[in-house]
């Protein structure tokens, strides 16, 4: 298993750090430091190009190769950056033309990361140069194990330019996307308002306007840039492919904030790389969705460093971060105990971002592993290197396992795009907030979750969750139908099938072409202003452990076949189905025709679980989250307590614990942001059982 940081060799030399005599004497000392909590990868280069590429033409990667030399020295594998994220003042100043443009047409000056239009020609020949050169200068280095194209693409606001070369590469998407321009206006139904266009060259970019955009032209515009950011990704990879066809290619990912394709984008990669970050969100289970979103992201043709099949994280945080209103610390134990939670669920590399706190830049007062003062004795440094211990004692019990999931929930960035848009039914409906209704109630009862297309194969899955499909092709409302045809649960929701691919509504009605699945139609929807309720009156089996409102959405539904498991209980639409189940082929598909609170969703989970014939990893308290990664025969399982407090969990047989080598049962008292890794092997069950004692994880 892989165990880095992100080294910006660059940041410490004279005066920064080392001696007038000896510039880079820093970084002997970092290198020293690395090899004794274990570290064995780095990531290097990624903000470089000025550095690198000084002047225009003049290249200088010695001072790369004699850091990955001083790495090759220690022991210590190189995933190199290429720098395109930093374009240099010098070709901004000589081509101010790649600099982006805004939807107000104001143009965003050079100076900082990502200042440049992705459309740009010029750019891109650039960029091409750039990598060209770095792939040929350190290539071949023995150190050299991957690749990370970029850095952060899409961030900064810059998933989309308005310049002059984005308006040609517009169009020209656009011309080969409809072929036509009598097609694209009926598709696009530029009737509307009267903005039909005669020539690809009117279409506009939607730039602001005293009125919103036509809906269909802002979809196909986030496709574009979409599109655009995958394609300049491939174009480095195939520059690094040809160059270096051993060594695997990756970019760091967040998780699905930056508006791009993540799926597409991973499909030009060889493996997924993300950045996750425990100071942001302290709730256990909205950092296992993003986890489990990336995760998913690359299901097939993985290709690592290390020949396993899961994914890395290129960037943990370190502690705190800089560009919230309040940097708060992480408390000791908790960047161990997400450490611990990434690992869990896939993944077979950590490197914390980042190695030392510069001492100048934005980044300045950003978590680290090393404090300005590079002092280890530093509580940051100290958790690391612990982390670092039991990572080694852990690796090898982990190699070659995966996470399993039995259920998906279904996820498309069209979909997201039509429902960020402006003239929503109801603006106060966020689907994230929908999605993490459902998957914390998966996470807390510890049922595994994978995300996915409603394009993919889904036969894999037992339990299929479609959140607010608000937008679905008809390619996809197939698949839907061919999944419980042949014997899936699927689990429908409001908002579902209200437009198609192209964001025209329907006149077959709602849901779009599902009505025969759910055996329902939806003939009108209800919109309530936050602070308003509804309330469920439930019928037959489902167990209900608290009154269940309905909340922001309520379908009024016209049952066709389907049995009715829930109705309104008042205004005019009081017992009308509200959550409905219908017999389609082998299968089950169940529509809930409204949101509700927290509690409503873990007693649907429930019941799902024993309709399903779910069960749970193991029997744990509810503040302890449980991961699985197994292969064959062998399990290996994860607790993490995520409570300021101690948590006993009992066990009913043998365990073995991989962290203490210890093997027990019965009470065991798990510390505060304690860690216990598990096997149910035979030879652990077989083993002699310890006197049962408090945690020290």
């Amino acid at each position: 298993m892989y165990f880095g940081v992100d080294y910006h060799p660059e940041q410490w030399v004279y005066p920064y750090g080392g001696t007038k005599e000896n510039p880079e004497a820093a970084w002997e000392r970092d290198v020293e430091l690395m090899q004794s909590i274990g570290i064995n990868v780095v990531r290097i280069g990624e903000f470089t190009w000025g550095l690198c590429e000084p002047e225009e033409g003049k290249y200088d990667f010695s001072w790369l190769k004699r850091v990955m030399d001083l790495m090759g020295k220690g022991g210590i594998q190189v995933v190199l950056a290429t720098p395109t994220a930093g374009p240099p003042i010098w070709l901004a100043k000589k081509h101010p033309e790649i600099l982006p443009v805004d939807e107000r047409g104001l143009i965003k000056r050079e100076g900082t990361r990502r200042a440049a239009c992705l459309n740009s020609d010029v750019y891109w020949s650039y960029c091409k140069k750039i990598v060209e050169e770095m792939a040929k200068a350190l290539g071949q280095h023995p150190q050299l194990i991957a690749w990370q194209i970029d850095n952060g693409l899409g961030g900064n606001f810059t998933e989309a330019s308005f310049n002059e070369d984005t308006r040609r590469d517009w169009h020209l998407w656009l011309e080969a996307k409809y072929e036509t321009i009598e097609r694209l206006n009926q598709m696009m139904g530029l009737r509307h308002w009267g903005q039909v266009v005669t020539s690809w060259d009117q279409v506009p970019m939607p730039m602001v306007a005293p009125a919103a955009h036509n809906p269909a032209l802002v979809l196909d515009w986030c496709r574009f840039c979409s599109d655009t950011i995958v394609q300049f990704a491939k174009m480095q990879a195939d520059i690094l492919r040809a160059a270096t066809p051993d060594r695997p290619v990756t970019t760091n990912l967040r998780p699905l904030v930056h508006r791009f394709d993540h799926f597409d984008l991973a499909e030009v990669i060889d493996f997924v790389s993300i950045e996750s970050t425990a100071a942001l969100k302290s709730k256990s289970a909205e950092l296992a969705c993003e986890i489990d979103m990336l995760r998913s992201l690359k299901k097939t043709g993985i290709r690592t460093p290390d020949g396993d099949t899961g994914f890395w994280v290129i960037e943990q945080k370190a502690g705190n971060v800089t560009w919230q209103e309040v940097n708060s610390l992480v408390r000791p134990g908790v960047l161990r105990m997400f450490t611990y939670q990434l690992v869990s669920r896939g993944a077979n590399a950590i490197l914390f971002f980042r190695w030392r706190q510069p001492r100048f830049g934005t980044e300045k007062f950003h978590g680290a592993v090393l404090p300005h003062s590079g002092s280890t004795e530093s509580r940051i440094f100290k958790e690391v290197a612990h982390i670092g211990e039991e990572l080694r004692l852990l690796a090898p019990a982990i190699k070659g396992t995966h996470v399993q999931a039995e259920v998906c929930i279904l996820y498309s960035h069209d979909n997201d795009w039509v429902l960020q848009q402006p003239m929503q039914p109801n603006k106060h409906f966020k689907l994230r907030e929908h999605i993490q209704l459902f998957y914390n109630s998966l996470h807390d009862r510890n049922i595994l979750v994978d995300f996915a297309r409603p394009s993919e194969d889904l036969s894999r899955y037992r339990l299929v969750f479609a959140p607010s499909l608000h937008l679905l092709s008809g390619g996809e409302a197939d698949r839907l139908k061919l999944y419980v045809q042949n014997g899936g649960t699927l689990v429908g929701t409001f908002n579902t099938g209200l437009v198609d691919e192209h964001n025209i509504a329907p006149d077959t009605g709602y849901p779009h072409d599902l009505t025969d699945l759910f055996g329902l139609e939806v003939v009108e929807f209800d919109q309530l202003p936050p602070g308003e309720e509804n309330h469920l009156t439930f019928k037959g089996t489902f167990p209900t452990s608290h009154l269940h409102p309905a909340r922001l959405w309520c379908d009024i539904i016209e049952p066709k076949g389907c049995q009715i498991l829930a109705t309104y209980a008042k205004d005019f639409y009081a017992g009308r189905p509200a959550m409905t189940m219908n017999s389609y082929g082998l299968g089950r598909a169940i529509y809930i025709g409204t949101m509700s609170h927290q509690h409503f969703y873990g007693d649907l989970v429930v019941w799902l679980r024993q309709l399903c014939s779910l069960h749970p990893l193991l029997k744990v308290p509810e503040s302890v989250e449980v991961g699985l990664r197994q292969k064959e025969d062998t399990k290996v399982f994860f607790l993490l307590n995520h409570q300021a407090s101690p948590v006993r969990v009992q066990f009913y047989k043998p365990m073995h614990d991989y962290l203490t080598g210890n093997t027990f049962s019965g009470n065991y008292d798990l510390h505060p942001h304690g860690v216990l890794v598990l096997d149910e092997h035979p030879a652990a069950k077989s083993a002699e059982t310890a006197e049962p004692e408090a945690a020290k994880a």
